[in-house]
């Protein structure tokens, strides 16, 4: 299991933080995710299937993209 943590700039408000729990705890492997409008972060913990491709992929388009 592996845990990531991404900065998300447009994360702006809690209807953003409930599309991205509910859009990403939906890809096969993902256990957890956490996000907050105040750090514009989210952490999100998977394993296989999931890979963190598929998760920024994922994240980009649902316009949520990540940076690093």
């Amino acid at each position: 299991m592996q845990t990531v943590t991404y900065n998300i700039p447009r994360i702006s408000c809690g209807h953003c933080v409930h599309s991205i729990k509910m859009e990403v705890s939906e890809l096969e492997g993902v256990q957890t995710v956490e996000a907050a409008a105040d750090t514009k972060q989210a952490t999100i913990t998977f394993q296989d299937p999931a890979t963190e491709e598929s998760i920024k992929a994922l994240l980009a388009e649902i316009n949520f993209p990540a940076v690093q």
